[in-house]
């Protein structure tokens, strides 16, 4: 078994022609923060901005982050003002009104939210609140399942080496608890989500640090075999893909 894990890395044009409806069905969550004219928000993994650009329409004065180089440069296209910075690393001390993140939190290992959770909490001011959806636990369940039967014949453990964080409600309830704030909400939601561009695509664009590992006809046997194990499962009579997603969404406010 191979004990490293793998970066995930974002290409901007594949992200925005099979990504985007990441940014499409965040109305949810956007609902609950609900963000109003005048206040300070930040915005962790704001990504290419395509939603961070949504909640600056709101009136709300709104500052990205991301640690991706090619995604901020698209966000400043877009006339945002981003900042590249880890989120577990954040600088900022009580500035901000609320915090929001939308389809990032996951990325990071499990060891890695204190310091995420610290920094939130430091960046807000006293009762500012922290909203967010991420994946969940049973989050593309089958879609890992797959990939790990297929990566273990390479000697790779996709679950290690994706690195992704999906947790219970119940895990990320102390985890809030015991960076300081308090839980308002918090839910796991199943979401159901097409891939119009298929499953070849969405694993082109949403795994490739674990796709990167292999040579480049490993790489297509692995697809072949991944998408093959996925179909009867994914994919209906009309040859139509959908991920089986499954989100967590809660709001909490920093306690002073």
């Amino acid at each position: 078994m191979d004990s490293t894990t793998s970066r995930q890395t974002w290409n901007t044009d594949a992200y925005a022609a099979h990504g985007r409806f990441v940014a499409n069905l965040a109305t949810g969550v956007m609902e609950l923060l609900a963000p109003q004219a005048g206040e300070r928000i930040l915005d962790i993994g704001c990504g290419d901005g395509a939603l961070t650009e949504q909640l600056a329409q709101t009136g709300a004065e709104i500052v990205g982050v991301d640690n991706s180089p090619t995604m901020l440069e698209a966000a400043r296209r877009r006339g945002l003002r981003v900042e590249q910075h880890d989120a577990d690393a954040l600088p900022y001390r009580g500035e901000f009104d609320a915090v929001f993140s939308n389809a990032m939190l996951h990325w990071l290992t499990e060891e890695r939210h204190p310091k995420l959770l610290a920094g939130v909490h430091r960046a807000l001011k006293p009762g500012g609140r922290f909203v967010a959806e991420m994946g969940g636990q049973g989050n593309i369940a089958a879609i890992r399942t797959a990939l790990s039967a297929v990566f273990a014949a390479y000697g790779i453990d996709t679950e290690h080496a994706a690195a992704s964080f999906y947790p219970a409600p119940s895990i990320y309830r102390r985890l809030l608890e015991t960076a300081g704030f308090t839980v308002e909400f918090i839910e796991l939601i199943p979401r159901p989500t097409p891939l119009l561009s298929g499953m070849r695509q969405w694993l082109e664009t949403f795994r490739n640090g674990v796709l990167d590992r292999l040579s480049p006809q490993d790489r297509a046997d692995a697809l072949d075999k991944t998408v093959a194990l996925l179909e009867p499962i994914l994919r209906d009579g009309d040859g139509n893909w959908t991920g089986d997603y499954i989100r967590l969404r809660f709001a909490a406010r920093a306690r002073g």
